[in-house]
């Protein structure tokens, strides 16, 4: 187990990607529990973000948007998630995960983001190749022999292959700069913000529908549910707490808003075991602290120097 919150929840390794890596690339992580053969457990994701998985032990179960998904040991991509995915794994598990930024999917010659969201792909079927990689070779390749932090030093390898066979393009700039912005105030107004950057509006809304997968308002209201999930899990500063929950207009539209998302309300996810909800969701808030200055690349997040 790489960690734990202080109640006891396991959380994975996770890092920025290498500078070279960084305009495609938003968080590398690794994850190792150990548990019984026959110990299972039920939990959910929400990530903002597509990630490449590759799963290389545990039995897992998946409620996508293409039915009730069942995966052994291989390379996945997720698309980025609209609300809560149910997921139950049975026995020990090690992962690695890859969480692409937006618009990266795109730059990388993957398929249309918004036919991805809520589902669960076989690698191979969206950058699987012979020459750079299929999920059997991605397992044999990536391993997890040595310290997490030699897998991910692996994947990101792989990962520069990937980039160089698209032709290193990057995402497009006002992508990144949206972003920035949701991590910094996710009530930001989307007027003000074309404005700011001098960009037609139905070009904005077009490239963001294009990299998200979304409407610029549906990501805004995603980022205020995760940044709220993040302080009931304990995986965020509790400095900004008050901050978060006043993006709402009150107490009854934040659960409404959140029940959407995770289809409980914030006092029942609180009290609900959520071991795969708090590792997604401290490696974005790990992501935005870097993003927005907050922490350092390799300096402690606030929440993990409470231990």
């Amino acid at each position: 187990m790489l960690g734990q919150t202080p109640t006891g929840e396991p959380l994975s390794a996770n890092r920025a990607p290498a500078v070279d890596l960084a305009p495609w690339i938003a968080q590398v992580y690794a994850t190792k529990v150990e548990m019984g053969p026959d110990d299972v457990i039920s939990c959910g994701l929400l990530a903002d973000t597509p990630i490449l998985r590759v799963l290389f032990s545990g039995d897992w179960t998946a409620q996508t948007r293409d039915g009730n998904g069942r995966y052994g040991p291989s390379a996945l991509f997720f698309g980025a998630q609209t609300k809560r995915m149910a997921v139950t794994v049975k026995g020990s598990f090690e992962t690695i995960g890859i969480a692409l930024k937006p618009g990266a999917v795109t730059a990388l010659g993957g398929p249309e983001v918004s036919e991805t969201l809520d589902r669960i792909i076989l690698y191979d079927h969206i950058y699987g190749h012979r020459e750079w990689g299929t999920s059997a070779q991605m397992i044999e390749w990536l391993g997890t022999e040595g310290p997490p932090d030699r897998w991910l030093t692996v994947a990101e390898k792989l990962l520069r292959q990937l980039v160089e066979r698209a032709g290193g393009e990057r995402p497009h700039p006002i992508i990144e700069e949206f972003d920035k912005a949701v991590f910094a105030d996710p009530n930001l107004s989307i007027r003000d913000f074309v404005t700011e950057h001098d960009i037609e509006t139905r070009s904005f809304e077009r490239l963001i529908k294009r990299a998200y997968g979304q409407t610029a308002k549906q990501v805004l209201r995603r980022a205020r549910a995760l940044d709220i999930a993040a302080h009931l899990r304990g995986v965020a500063d509790d400095n900004e707490a008050e901050e978060a929950a006043l993006r709402f207009f009150d107490q009854s539209h934040m659960i409404r808003e959140f029940q959407a998302f995770f289809g409980m309300t914030p006092r029942q996810f609180a009290a609900t075991p959520q071991p795969f909800m708090t590792m997604t969701l401290e490696a974005r808030q790990a992501r935005r602290h870097e993003v927005l200055g907050l922490s350092q690349p390799g300096e402690l997040p606030p929440w993990r120097k409470r231990d």
